[in-house]
């Protein structure tokens, strides 16, 4: 997988009408401080060059690491967290923004090119109201009064098919669900009528239900409106829905450039080959053991005490050496339910028995060794560690606390550890920042491990990863299970990787158990009504699926 850019075909160039961006031998740098060692750069874009015609969308897609997110937030004349842009042009509506400076960079953006983010959010202050911030940026470049502005974000909001759209803007963004929330944000940036929008991952910290009625709303609202889009996703089948044309890039490279179809179909590059031909893990359902290794009865909670019920009746196993996945969709209760089994949200009612003992339900009046085998990895190991920290740091942590390990002896495991999650010892004297996607998420799995764990949580650990560094991270985490003898609950609205990894599989909705048991007999027909929307909702690598979901959908919904 070496291709480079020179020996990549490339569509025809638009008509000079018709262009709305191109941009040229664009050069990236960062610089980075490696300890112990002198600052030097790095280049993260080498020489990408792209064009857009108006009304179009291009998908730009990667594993973690490859520039999409920078390249487009270079279409704004934006880097992110010191990286420069340091070569090449960037030329809008027919100037070389790059060339505009601070002033024009401040009139471009919000108006011209607006954003729409990974999380919606972390996008939106908490403190205003969701219409003050979709029609600010219109008001603030006087694109339109703030009487017109906030009747064209109704009528944005009637468009992206969300609830009670003369009204949803008097809430605050934590009165919606993510999914609305991520549709208000599609409406800001429509707001100010611009010429482009760049779509960075706007789907993927999404349930698969809420996920295609997304995806439909922002495919209408640019065939509606006209507006030029680049779709930076690492999901091939998500991508092929809403893209005109694709762009595949590797290490900051062009690697191929085509149609969406000719891309998914037949791809010319070997690499985009892996991409769009990545294997699912061939998961072998395993027999349980006679007692579980976590048992919860009757779990029912709130998050105030007399409060709307969040967890009803919940009772799941857990057995030694598998892995129990649940899965449903945004506010199904599947995080709740872990926060309930570590002690952070106490039981109302219930209980859990966690090898052979009662747990307290309470975080604060559990035993050492209640915290050191019941361990849990976070979806977005960015902020799972500390960035101040080296990665022999962050795994000799509970070394340390758990088994007093110190001086050679702790730097002797750490290795060991490095070396099960397949980095090695080179790596300990990394920051976080200094490593890819999939490497911080297997020194967060090195750090769970650290404690030797009977069980360990993994909420939504490959929802952010490209398919490639996903399939390497479930691989690495069958792997350890066979060696370790350790068990998983996994937390995910991914049904694909559920059918990789899980032995049994709870369905969720609406704070309770729908479907319950072993993987075979869950993922068999007949199946109840939420469980087949849910498999039905699966994104498929195939253009037109979309549109085919969505009437299957409606003809489903008019016969009931």
């Amino acid at each position: 997988m070496a291709e480079t850019a020179h020996h990549v075909d490339t569509p025809p160039r638009p008509k000079p009408e018709d262009l709305l961006l191109e941009i040229r031998n664009l050069r990236i740098e960062a610089r980075v401080y490696p300890p112990g060692e002198s600052p030097r750069d790095i280049t993260i874009v080498d020489g990408v060059s792209l064009t857009l015609e108006r009304g179009k969308v291009l998908g730009l897609i990667g594993e973690s690491g490859a520039g999409k997110s920078t390249i487009g937030l270079s279409a704004m004349g934006y880097g992110r967290g010191g990286v420069r842009i340091t070569g090449g042009e960037v030329i809008l509506n027919g100037r070389d923004i790059l060339k505009t400076g601070i002033s024009g960079f401040r009139k471009l953006r919000g108006r011209e090119v607006c954003y729409v983010a990974q999380s919606a959010a972390a996008a939106f202050n908490p403190a205003h109201r969701l219409m003050d911030q979709v029609v600010e940026a219109a008001v603030e470049h006087g694109a339109a009064t703030r009487a017109v502005a906030e009747a064209r974000a109704i009528a944005l909001f009637k468009k992206l098919s969300l609830p009670n759209p003369e009204t949803i803007g008097e809430r605050y963004p934590h009165q919606v669900s993510g999914g609305q929330l991520q549709r208000v944000m599609t409406a800001m940036a429509l707001c100010s009528e611009p010429d482009l929008i760049v779509f960075d991952e706007p789907t993927t910290a999404l349930d698969v239900t809420t996920q295609i009625d997304v995806l439909a709303a922002i495919k209408d609202a640019i065939r509606d409106t006209g507006v030029a889009a680049l779709y930076i996703t690492h999901d091939l089948a998500v991508v092929a829905q809403v893209s005109d044309e694709i762009m595949v890039l590797r290490h900051g490279k062009l690697v191929e450039w085509g149609g969406t179809q000719q891309i998914i179909k037949e791809p010319r590059q070997e690499y985009t080959n892996a991409l769009v031909s990545v294997h699912h893990i061939e998961h072998t359902e395993k027999v349980p053991t006679k007692t579980p290794i976590l048992s919860a009865k009757n779990i029912t909670a709130s998050y105030s005490g007399g409060g709307p019920k969040v967890l009803k009746n919940v009772s799941v196993d857990i057995f030694a050496g598998q892995t129990l996945a649940v899965v449903g969709e945004s506010g199904s209760g599947k995080s709740t339910l872990a926060r309930a089994i570590t002690g952070l949200l106490p039981p109302e009612q219930g209980t859990i028995t966690f090898n052979g003992r009662t747990l307290s339900p309470r975080l604060a009046n559990r035993t050492k060794d209640d915290l050191r085998e019941l361990q849990m990895i976070y979806q977005m190991a960015d902020v799972a560690m500390n960035p101040r920290q080296t990665v022999g740091t962050i795994i000799g942590r509970p070394l340390g606390f758990y088994f007093g390990l110190r001086g050679k002896e702790r730097d002797r495991r750490i290795a060991e550890l490095l070396d099960k999650i397949e980095m090695g010892k080179g790596f300990i004297d990394r920051y976080p920042a200094e490593l890819s996607g999939g490497q911080k998420q297997r020194v967060c799995i090195a750090r769970a491990l650290a404690a030797k764990p009977k069980l360990i949580i993994c909420d939504e650990v490959t929802s952010a990863l490209d398919p490639l560094v996903a399939n390497g991270i479930l691989k690495l985490l069958l792997g350890l299970q066979a060696e370790e003898d350790v068990a998983y609950l996994f937390i995910t609205h991914d049904l694909a990787t559920v059918k990789s990894i899980a032995d049994s599989i709870a369905v969720m909705y609406r704070g309770e158990v729908v479907r319950y048991g072993p993987k075979s007999k869950v993922l068999t027909p007949p199946f109840d009504a939420y469980t087949d929307l849910l498999l039905s909702s699966v994104p498929e690598m195939e253009v037109g699926w979309l549109e085919k979901a969505i009437k299957g959908r409606r003809m489903e919904s008019a016969g009931n």
